[in-house]
C-alpha cells in the first residue's frame, strides 16, 4: 500500500497521535479529524502548521466529504475505546465504531479513495479462544460489544474491498501502552498507588495473562504492515509480542519503579477483571515478523518508561 495524502481519524488520541507524528516525519500530507471526546489536542499541538486539524465527529458526512476529497489513504483510529462502557451502553459503541466506520467507507466509495488502515483489536476481537499464540485465521468469538464492533467493521472492510476494489489493512492490536495513554491497567495502578502507596486493589485474581506492546513498537509495526501488507484487497495483522505478562507482574514493576515496598495486593476475585474482560490473550506475531518487524522495547522497559512519564505529568 502506498500513501501520501492521508486522513487520520482519531488523530489526537493515544495511538493516533503517534501515527500522525510518524506520517509527518515521512513527509505525508496529513489531515486529522478528532472530536476530542477521547483525544487531546495537546498531543499534536507541536505539529501545528504541519498538519490540518479538524475538530469533528466522524459521523458528520459533510465534513468527511470535505476533508477526504483528494486523499489516497485513511488511517482509521477514531472509536469509542471503552470496553466496560460498551457493555453498559452498547448502542453508543455501535453508533461510533460501526456506523461511523460505515459512513467513512461510503465517503471513500463516493470519492474513489483506494486505501484504509484500520485500528482493530486482537484481544477483544478474538475473545475467549483456546489457541495460543492466536493466529489471524482464528474464528472471532468476542465477549464484549466493543469486540463485536471491531469484528463487524472487519467484515465490512472485507466486503467493500471485494465489491468496490478497495484495499484494507486491519491492525489487530494487543494491549498498547506508553506515554499519552490515559486508560488501562497501568494507568489505573499508578493512580491507585499514588493515592495509597500501601495497598493496591486488583480487579480479578491478578493472574490475567496477556500480550502488551509499547507504543513506538506499535507504530513501527503498523506502518510496516500498511506498506508491505496486501497490495490488493483485505488483509489483517496481529500487532503484539510473543511474551505473556500477568497483571501481578505489571503491579510489581510499577510498585518498584515508584520506589514502593511491601505493597499489599487485594483482589476482587474471579478470572476476569470485569464483564467483557478477555483474561487470557497472546497473539501470534509470525505474520508481521515475516515482514521484518520485531519489538525493540521489552515489557518491563516500556512499563518503566510509561510510569516515569506519568510521574512527570500526573
Amino acid at each position: 500500500m502506498k500513501y501520501q495524502n492521508v486522513v487520520v481519524t482519531g488523530g489526537a488520541g493515544f495511538i493516533g497521535s503517534y501515527a500522525v507524528e510518524r506520517l509527518v516525519e515521512e513527509n505525508c500530507n496529513v489531515t486529522v479529524i478528532d472530536d476530542l471526546s477521547a483525544g487531546n489536542k495537546k498531543t499534536i499541538e507541536h505539529l501545528k502548521g504541519k498538519i490540518e486539524f479538524v475538530v469533528s465527529d466522524i459521523r458528520d458526512e459533510d465534513i468527511l466529504q470535505k476533508i477526504c476529497s483528494g486523499k489516497d489513504t485513511i488511517f482509521h483510529f477514531a472509536a469509542d475505546p471503552n470496553v466496560k462502557t460498551s457493555i453498559t451502553n452498547p448502542q453508543n459503541s455501535f453508533n461510533i465504531n460501526v456506523r461511523g466506520t460505515f459512513l467513512l467507507l461510503e465517503t471513500m466509495r463516493r470519492l474513489d479513495i483506494p486505501n484504509i488502515v484500520f485500528a482493530s483489536s486482537g484481544g477483544t476481537l478474538y475473545g475467549q479462544v483456546d489457541v495460543f499464540p492466536t493466529p489471524e485465521e482464528t474464528q472471532f468469538r468476542p465477549i464484549s460489544a466493543y469486540g463485536a464492533t471491531k469484528a463487524t467493521v472487519e467484515v465490512y472492510l472485507s466486503a467493500y474491498c471485494a465489491s468496490y476494489g478497495m484495499n484494507a489493512v486491519s491492525l489487530r492490536y494487543a494491549n498498547i501502552f506508553g506515554p499519552r495513554s490515559t486508560h488501562g491497567v497501568m494507568f489505573d495502578f499508578y493512580h491507585k498507588l499514588k493515592k495509597n502507596p500501601k495497598q493496591l486493589e486488583i480487579l480479578g485474581d491478578g493472574k490475567q495473562i496477556k500480550s502488551y506492546l509499547y507504543i513506538t513498537d506499535c507504530i513501527d509495526a503498523s506502518l510496516i504492515a500498511a506498506k508491505k501488507g496486501v497490495e490488493k484487497g483485505f488483509d489483517a495483522f496481529n500487532i503484539g509480542t510473543d511474551k505473556w505478562t500477568t497483571v501481578n507482574e505489571i503491579a510489581n514493576v510499577i510498585a518498584d519503579e515508584m520506589g514502593l515496598k511491601d505493597v499489599k495486593y487485594t483482589y476482587t476475585g474471579g478470572q476476569a477483571g470485569w464483564t467483557g474482560d478477555v483474561f487470557k490473550m497472546l497473539l501470534s506475531t509470525e505474520k508481521i515478523n515475516k515482514l521484518g518487524w520485531t519489538p525493540k522495547t521489552t515489557i518491563e522497559e516500556g512499563i518503566r518508561l510509561y510510569i516515569r512519564w506519568l510521574k512527570e505529568n500526573y
